[in-house]
């Protein structure tokens, strides 16, 4: 199952917007345009539905709702995120889910917000499965405090959809925060946003299951970083978990390293393999290209098409990816359907596919690549005046 549709509405760029989803996407806008914050909405998703989580601590570790509302907001201040979900190459979908909340409290009542209405159908079964609002019986302003999709006793109708959000994965391995783990273990940390808790993952994993991720991702290593041989998981004297490395060098037999030593785009290459190779959910991939070589940012589209191929119906990933790069846009065999494209508007920042826009989907049916036609596009207008704007 993928997501094949979100609407947002007020949340964060995004006034209002509506766009269908394909396994494989690329979202494409100029900096500040909310690409970060178009992937949040459904790292929202997967933070109600997680355990330990919820409605409430999503909205804190946000900030609170006024982080979250839409600026270009006017007269309604209610957030809004509804999804479809359904089976790759299939039409008619399977279920919808709709979550609309806004503010309460302030002053000496606690900062929260409220939902508004919370509804679940069944587009197979053409059923309501479930529609909550403020009128509806039984609720009341402390129940509408806390979703159903978070509640195991409330949600066994649609666990599907439950277990789908909960299966969301994160991932912006930022080197120096996987260098920095290697002399903690991070318990503590709540989420493995950034690669701070990636070693401590490694070593809570099955040894057989690890051992044949790394046999898979050393065959994509050796190739993209020749000098390093026979990576693996070890743990030191203290019990800390490492990566390491055979660094092949004058030496008959190298010498071993180890993630303090690994290059940046060595640790975000290593970190970017774990993840396809690990999920068979949803994947968001922020900016995977930071640090890599052009050569092997321009492999990327095809080797993440390559991973979804291999995998079985029932463990298929979908994967999104923000990105700037020209050399990953200039691969062939992206379509013009898996682009998405952010573009900042005083209302808000508007979404669309590639493909519905006429004008740049001629340039690509005319044998140009998606760079060609997109980078242009998602340009900020006067970027070529940069240069005179400084008086020296």
């Amino acid at each position: 199952m993928i997501l094949k549709k979100i609407t947002l509405h007020n949340w964060k760029n995004f006034q209002n917007c509506t766009v269908e989803l394909t396994e494989r996407c690329f979202i494409i806008g100029a900096n500040a345009s909310g690409k970060s914050n178009f992937i949040d909405a459904l790292r929202f998703l997967r933070d109600v539905a997680k355990q330990s989580g919820g409605l409430q601590s999503a909205v804190d570790d946000r900030g609170g709702i006024t982080k979250i509302r839409c600026l270009a907001a006017r007269k309604q201040s209610n957030v809004s995120i509804a999804v479809e979900l359904g089976n790759p190459g299939e039409d008619q979908n399977l279920w919808r889910y709709g979550l609309d909340f806004s503010h309460v409290g302030g002053g000496v009542v606690k900062n929260q917000v409220r939902i508004n209405t919370e509804e679940v159908f069944s587009i197979k079964e053409n059923k309501v499965i479930l529609k909550r609002v403020g009128a509806s019986s039984g609720e009341d302003e402390e129940t509408l405090k806390y979703t159903h999709m978070e509640q195991a006793t409330a949600n066994r109708k649609f666990r599907e959809l439950q277990s789908f959000f909960q299966d969301i994965e994160y991932l912006n391995v930022i080197p120096q925060m996987v260098r920095e783990s290697s002399s903690v273990i991070n318990s503590y940390m709540k989420e493995d946003y950034y690669g701070r808790n990636f070693l401590e993952r490694l070593a809570k994993m099955n040894e057989k299951t690890r051992n044949s991720y790394f046999r898979k991702i050393n065959q994509s290593l050796t190739i993209a970083v020749p000098q390093l041989k026979e990576l693996q998981f070890v743990k030191d004297n203290m019990g800390i978990p490492h990566l390491e490395a055979r660094y092949v060098h004058w030496r008959a037999r190298g010498s071993k390293q180890r993630e303090a030593q690994f290059s940046d785009g060595t640790l975000r290459l290593i970190g970017f393999l774990f993840a396809l190779i690990d999920s068979s959910g949803l994947i968001l991939l922020e900016e995977p290209e930071i640090n890599l070589h052009a050569w092997i940012i321009a492999q990327i589209p095809e080797f993440i098409s390559k991973i979804q191929r291999s995998k079985k119906t029932k463990n298929k990933s979908q994967i999104m990816v923000t990105t700037h790069s020209c050399d990953m846009l200039s691969a062939p065999g992206i379509s013009p359907k898996e682009v998405l494209l952010l573009k900042n508007t005083q209302d808000g920042t508007t979404v669309a596919k590639l493909s519905d826009i006429k004008e740049l989907k001629s340039i690509v049916d005319a044998g140009l690549s998606i760079a060609d036609a997109v980078i242009p596009y998602t340009k900020p207008d006067d970027i070529e005046k940069l240069p005179n704007s400084f008086e020296l």
